[in-house]
């Protein structure tokens, strides 16, 4: 069942709370956006009628909306900006707008054509940083904490393993339940990634061995539809958790900076790339909607091999 997504701190007469929540339950429930995004476009229109409260001395109503000037619109960028807020955050902001005046005008509500005159903010361009092979394999087994449980550090190694072994998002693999767990033979894992969308990924025979071993340690008996990933507390493992572990290990392994859980996924299909594999299945490996998407990852090799080809070559 989706879960109602509400607007923290909303600002604004009835009928534009009213709107606003009838587009938060359209881009849940008919759009279906991931649950996160769902949650950040409820910030973006929160910040914006708090913003245009502020701006006009006045809670908004839905006249004052559709009567809005593109210069409106960028004050309100250049007060976000000022907040310390990145463009790609403003990105984001300006693309919700967007989309929840387009559903104003597809509802009937009327028409302003002010945020689609105002620019998106030029995005730096930015590469994935992937952790090289060895760097990788070195996390896989070195990320323990020195005073953590047994059944803790095969937790640990188990997940690393799935978003390593199998490219997975953080979410993505703290989102399985006992039931999909990749046990018993099972050399394939159905994933829930972004928007719902259901992809098959491969799992390798040393992950599997991983996740077998942490639930042998478990103090825990999991039920089915329990969390496959736990924490000390019995409740589903936070992201923050795994988030911490490889930020300690950094200092210990030699990590860079990048070393992030969802580098392991960049890793993935960086080396995957290298080794050789089609583009096109490591876009179904990733579940990415777009081939541009996966194309950035053609960047980071073309880039690894110029280096080796300058640091290799006897003229270079």
């Amino acid at each position: 069942m989706t879960r109602e997504v509400k607007p923290l701190g909303l600002m604004g007469t009835p009928y534009v709370r009213e709107a606003v929540q009838g587009w938060l339950d359209y881009i849940m429930i008919e759009r279906q956006l991931a649950a996160h995004t769902s949650e950040a476009y409820a910030r973006d229109i929160s910040q914006f009628l708090a913003f245009l409260a502020v701006y006009f001395n006045r809670l908004p109503d839905m006249q004052q909306l559709l009567a809005l000037l593109p210069r409106d619109v960028r004050a309100f960028l250049a007060a976000r900006r000022g907040a310390g807020v990145g463009s790609r955050s403003l990105a984001r902001t300006l693309s919700a707008l967007r989309m929840f005046y387009r559903f104003l005008e597809r509802r009937g509500f009327g028409k302003n054509d002010a945020v689609r005159a105002v620019a998106l903010p030029k995005l730096p361009h930015s590469v994935p940083k992937p952790l090289t092979a060895p760097k990788a394999t070195a996390l896989m087994g070195g990320a323990d904490a020195p005073d953590a449980p047994d059944w803790i550090a095969a937790r640990d190694t188990a997940v690393l393993m799935l978003l390593y072994g199998s490219g997975l998002r953080i979410s993505e693999a703290l989102g399985l339940t006992r039931k999909e767990a990749p046990i018993k033979g099972r050399d394939m894992l159905r994933v829930r990634g972004k928007g719902d969308k259901m992809r098959v990924v491969p799992v390798l025979p040393v992950a599997r061995e991983a996740v077998e071993h942490y639930l042998a340690l478990c103090p825990v008996k999991l039920q089915p539809d329990d969390p496959l990933f736990i924490g000390a507390r019995g409740k589903q493992l936070s992201p923050r958790i795994i988030q911490l572990l490889i930020a300690r290990a950094r200092g210990a392994l030699g990590l860079p900076e990048t070393a992030t859980p969802h580098a392991l996924r960049h890793s993935f299909a960086t080396h995957l790339l290298g080794a050789g594999a089609d583009l096109r299945a490591i876009q179904e490996l990733l579940g990415h909607a777009s081939l541009s998407t996966t194309q950035i990852y053609t960047e980071v090799d073309r880039a690894h091999l110029l280096k080796v080809y300058a640091r290799a070559h006897p003229r270079a």
